[in-house]
């Protein structure tokens, strides 16, 4: 009851999150409805394939989100975020292979169709137990916190910290890339994982079940968010702002400042690797691509749009930037990198502290304004008074 008291706390003071909260959920029940009880030349109508790009862009908002947790509470610019991503949607991927069973090209119930063309005789032990479902998610949440918790006691242990240990961060991302190109380590080389068919036995086609990976990302996406609202209104994530700004007090002070760095670090990439399995399914394919470091710097990008330490930025960010890659892919292909940079540009320039920053400023100089028109107004309201009760007294 006390957890729960404090995680309610926590959110009746974030009227940004609660905005963002009743818009998510509005946009998981609202949409599905525009799609299914709306004819298709219904203005209002929502075609199933804005909905499954949709569902990636919430994907993507979790993502950020994960990102502005270390990078804005904890001041650790990581820049290999896409590998929690990517390894999260392989573990899925996994699982959605083993249940192609004996429906691929090469017919092998057990084997899937590149472990067959590779003249594979056995699955390797790595993969089994992905033909259960539950299996898969345990290892969406555990591998890549695993990995994070390798990587970061290590790093952290060693004092490692600013642009050395954002290098190492991409080092580690580009690392994984190379390594999941190799035939040889058992994912699909080049190709990656793809050819997937059904989930839980609903095919991937259908219209039902694009409609509820899209709810369930926009769901999963706001328990990650209520989760970091928590994770940074609690003493934890008072102590993490203090490292953020002075590492060496807060450790001086006697605080456990590599356990702190090491536990946000880990839920992060989990958070990371949730939204990469949400987003595999969605896409119907996961390949080495995903590794790439410039996917990692984006996500920066879209944290650095939106707003770093506000978690809402995150999600603004990521949305805003991807909805634009998305038109600008379509209408100017060869003009979207350009666009990116000098949306990125802009952004430094004229919202340093990213939109959400700019939205609050404007609000808070709104509210002083009125406030300091009140107090005027109060001021002289108080001196006629004043002055109207020394009259009558010298009558």
């Amino acid at each position: 009851m006390q957890s729960k008291s404090f995680v309610l706390s926590a959110m009746s003071r974030d009227r940004a999150g609660q905005i963002t909260i009743i818009t998510l959920l509005l946009a998981v029940i609202l949409v599905p409805l525009a799609n299914t009880l709306l004819p298709s030349g219904h203005p209002l109508h929502v075609e199933t394939f804005t909905i499954s790009l949709m569902g990636k862009y919430l994907c993507y908002a979790m993502l950020a989100l994960a990102l502005d947790l270390v990078w804005g509470y904890l001041g650790i610019l990581s820049l290999g975020h896409g590998a929690f991503f990517a390894i999260g949607g392989y573990a899925m991927g996994m699982y959605l292979m083993r249940q192609i069973g004996d429906r691929g090209v090469y017919g092998n119930p057990v084997l899937p169709d590149f472990m067959v063309f590779l003249n594979w005789s056995e699955l390797p032990w790595f993969w089994q137990g992905f033909d259960q479902l539950w299996f898969a998610l345990a290892m969406v949440v555990l591998v890549p916190g695993l990995l994070a918790y390798l990587f970061g006691y290590l790093a952290f242990r060693s004092r490692v910290s600013g642009v050395y240990l954002s290098i190492m961060t991409q080092a580690l991302t580009y690392a994984l890339m190379l390594a999941f190109f190799r035939n040889e380590m058992g994912f699909g080389g080049n190709n990656g994982l793809t050819d997937f068919k059904d989930i839980l036995g609903y095919s991937l086609q259908q219209d039902a079940t694009k409609i509820a990976l899209f709810m369930c990302s926009g769901i999963a996406l706001i328990v990650s968010y209520v989760v970091c609202r928590t994770v940074v209104t609690s003493r934890l994530g008072r102590v993490a702002l203090a490292i953020r700004d002075t590492e060496s007090r807060t450790r001086f002070m006697g605080y456990d400042v590599d356990g702190v760095k090491l536990w946000v670090f880990v839920l992060s990439a989990v958070i990371a690797g949730i939204a990469g399995a949400l987003y595999v399914p969605q896409v119907g394919i996961i390949n080495p691509g995903e590794f790439a470091p410039i996917n990692s710097i984006e996500i920066v990008a879209w944290v650095a749009l939106g707003g770093r330490a506000t978690l809402v930025g995150a999600v603004v960010g990521a949305l805003i930037i991807n909805y634009a890659k998305s038109w600008f892919t379509v209408e100017f292909p060869e003009v979207w990198l350009f666009a990116l940079g000098g949306l990125f540009v802009l952004s430094t320039m004229y919202f340093p502290k990213g939109v959400m920053g700019f939205v609050s400023e404007q609000f808070e100089r709104l509210y002083s304004k009125k406030k300091s028109s009140k107090d005027s107004s109060s001021t002289i309201g108080a001196t006629k008074n004043e002055s109207v009760e020394t009259k009558e007294a010298a009558v």
